[in-house]
């Protein structure tokens, strides 16, 4: 007789709780709501997927805590669009930096987020141990998202014109799209080196006990 699914933890509910919080603060009056949906879509899609695959594919609670955290960073640019999130342009007055930078914030966690969740697709659904290829094929798959992001906004710029601007967010930087590219590197390549070895605790305790 195949034994039954766990119910969803207290932790994995109170995060499901909050999330709907912070979408509905962040759908409010939105600073543009052309943006707001671009922005917000990457959440949208994935937050219920991952719910509809619970049953079947439970992620550790690390990847649900940084899903969490990434959904929330995605939000508060919707809301505010990504060049105007007021705490980053306080930041910028006060240490007359050359923009806001909130949206380095989300390329970095646009690497270090889905680090974590291939890496723990790859460990469970395929052959890869952990190791050199596994360490290198989750970072080329976080680059290779990366560059299909870049990729979706320059389409949305093409066809929408000046509509995009707040979701490009390059203020003005020429080469906004290679830092953005390289900032989601780096995201995994931490993700990857600090967090190895406490998902490899938290995926054991996923393993059926005898």
């Amino acid at each position: 007789m195949p034994s039954r699914r766990p119910p969803p933890s207290r932790f994995e509910i109170v995060l499901l709780l909050a999330l709907p919080l912070i979408l509905a603060w962040s759908a409010i009056h939105p600073r543009d709501r052309f943006t707001w949906w671009l922005e917000a879509f990457p959440m949208l899609i994935g937050v219920p997927l991952l719910i509809a695959v619970h049953a079947r594919f439970r992620f550790t609670p690390l990847v649900y805590a940084l899903v969490f955290l990434h959904s929330t960073v995605l939000l508060i640019g919707a809301h505010y669009t990504y060049a105007e999130v007021p705490p980053f342009n306080w930041l910028r007055d006060t240490l007359h930096l050359s923009r806001n930078h909130y949206d380095r914030v989300g390329h970095f966690l646009q690497g270090f987020v889905p680090a974590m969740i291939a890496r723990e697709i790859f460990l469970r659904r395929s052959p890869l141990r952990p190791g050199k290829w596994l360490f290198t094929i989750v970072l080329l798959v976080c680059m290779g998202m990366s560059a299909i992001y870049e990729l979706i906004e320059w389409a949305a710029a093409a066809l929408t014109g000046a509509a995009a601007d707040a979701f490009l967010a390059t203020q003005g930087d020429v080469w906004d799209t290679q830092k953005d590219m390289a900032l989601c590197g780096i995201g995994a390549l931490l993700a990857l080196l600090c967090l190895s070895r406490w998902h490899d605790r938290q995926l054991k305790r996923l393993e059926p006990h005898p």
